[in-house]
């Protein structure tokens, strides 16, 4: 496994953990030559499911993007990264336990923002904004006033 901080190519691995679904294999890694220690994670390649977006088009399901949306929303907020792994985590096993390979994004944009609704109101309202394309102040004080209602 190649260092991502020297790129030296041998390094050791000093703890192996499987995820809660058995999916994944999360190791920690010691570079042999600069000593930093990185994290690698194994998945079992499989058919590749397909997220069907709101026009209509097809693309392929990458847990980075999801995580990356949530690194936005939840942006200098005290969350930490393990929790965001879980979400990502339960969206994939949730993903595999279906018969189909395709999932609507609208799908998987609501499980995102229940989860973050539970677990950040600002990192929730954040990600809403963004993925309902709210378009003016009117429409974030509408989801603000539904939230304060829910509280």
């Amino acid at each position: 496994m190649r260092c991502p901080y020297c790129n030296h190519e041998e390094s050791k691995v000093i703890d192996s953990r499987e995820s809660k679904n058995g999916m994944t294999i999360r190791r920690r890694r010691e570079c042999l030559s600069c000593e930093k220690r990185f994290t690698t994670y194994e998945k079992i390649d499989e058919i590749p499911y397909m997220i069907v977006k709101k026009d209509g088009r097809r693309q392929r399901f990458e847990s980075q993007k999801i995580m990356a949306g949530l690194l936005r929303a939840c942006e200098k907020r005290p969350i930490p990264l393990a929790k965001l792994e879980e979400i990502v985590e339960e969206i994939e096993t949730s993903l595999q336990e279906r018969p189909e390979k395709e999932i609507n994004a609208d799908e998987i944009g609501q499980f995102v923002m229940d989860k973050l609704k539970m677990l950040d109101k600002v990192a929730y309202v954040r990600f809403a904004s963004v993925y309902r394309d709210f378009k003016d102040v009117l429409e974030f004080k509408k989801e603000l006033e539904k939230l304060l209602k829910e509280t």
